[in-house]
């Protein structure tokens, strides 16, 4: 099994409505901004894979047209995965870690702006007890956030707090599409304040990936994956415990996350409530610096947003900010789904 590495990243400009633009005229200056960071061509990567949701385009097999952005004529070897960019980024690891490419680009988009986001996330649910009532996105992260309070984990002004902290960090993300001082606003679903959720966005955002010495010979710092992993939380919410993510935590374990201390932490935490629970089943205290890049509650744009947070790691390790970095995307209500990656700058390879 090879080494495999994040080499390169870039993203949009996250903005609340891009009418003006198609998810393909969205993607081409991302996808021309980390080819160009690397010096490859299109032509030199080995697979192609990319995350989207027919859900948030309003028709089938969308991504195809996307494809016209990456160019797949001569043919290539590509793939789709129908979640959030971080599980198109594991299917692509897992190819290099096996020898079949030795180059690959990931990229995911959504465009929110067109629909009822609230909605078109209650298809998530299983269709047969909770799907029928149609609770929202943020009414289900409500109940997990009221479960929290109720548990004495949180209170209201914990949340408002850690919505401060994150959206006061993003003032140095260019793309961030909130920064700066953001105050509570009125109840969305109470306990939840308008500034406890994620903004409603657009946008995109690719990753080259790289195996062993071309991973090195692309860029100076490579992030190398230690580790990553995914694992899911029962279908049915009436048995799960809200207060807890047993998948993230056994994620981050089968990722190496605890074998040694990491000093970054990109967390997929739409909501205030979910970092609390995040931070409790990964064991990130105060010495780990969590979202620098201000997190999903700066930008969420749908199906990206986790391959961000794994991209704002390697990010920081490329710079040399960050020797050992986590990363988590997550899909799916109160986090359902939880994909967990341990990045390491070259100088802690052992």
């Amino acid at each position: 099994m090879r080494d495999v590495a994040i080499v390169a990243f870039a993203q949009t400009d996250h903005r609340r409505r891009t009418d003006d633009l198609s998810e393909v005229e969205m993607l081409m200056p991302v996808l021309h901004q980390v080819l160009d960071a690397t010096g490859l061509r299109a032509r030199d990567i080995g697979f192609t894979c990319s995350g989207s949701s027919d859900y948030l385009a309003g028709r089938a097999f969308s991504f195809t047209m996307a494809l016209d952005g990456v160019g797949a004529q001569p043919p290539i070897s590509e793939s789709h995965v129908e979640m959030d960019g971080a599980w198109a980024l594991y299917e692509a690891w897992v190819k290099l870690r096996t020898g079949e490419a030795d180059t690959a680009l990931v990229y995911a988009y959504g465009k929110s702006s067109p629909g009822e986001v609230r909605d078109v996330l209650t298809r998530q649910l299983d269709p047969y007890y909770v799907g029928p009532l149609w609770p929202d996105s943020v009414a289900l992260a409500a109940l997990q956030a009221q479960a929290l309070i109720d548990a004495g984990e949180t209170d209201e002004a914990a949340l408002a707090s850690i919505a401060v902290r994150n959206r006061t960090a993003a003032a140095d993300n260019p793309h961030a599409q909130l920064a700066g001082s953001v105050s509570a606003g009125g109840y969305v679903v109470r306990p939840l304040r308008t500034g406890d959720c994620p903004p409603i966005g657009d946008g995109a955002a690719a990753v080259v990936l790289a195996a062993d010495d071309t991973a090195r010979a692309l860029c100076t710092r490579p992030a190398w994956i230690r580790g990553i992993d995914h694992r899911i939380e029962a279908h049915s919410l009436g048995v799960r415990e809200l207060t807890d993510s047993p998948s993230a935590r056994l994620a981050a374990e089968r990722a190496g996350a605890f074998e040694r201390p990491v000093d970054t932490a990109e967390l997929h935490a739409p909501f205030t409530s979910q970092e609390v629970v995040l931070r409790r089943a990964l064991g990130l205290d105060d010495s780990v610096r969590v979202n620098p890049s201000g997190g999903a509650l700066a930008a969420n744009p749908m199906m990206a947003a986790g391959l961000i947070r794994l991209g704002e790691a390697a990010a920081r390790i490329h710079r040399g900010e960050s020797d050992r970095a986590l990363a988590h995307a997550t899909s799916g209500p109160c986090l359902q789904q939880n994909l967990v990656a341990v990045l390491e700058g070259e100088t802690t390879h052992v």
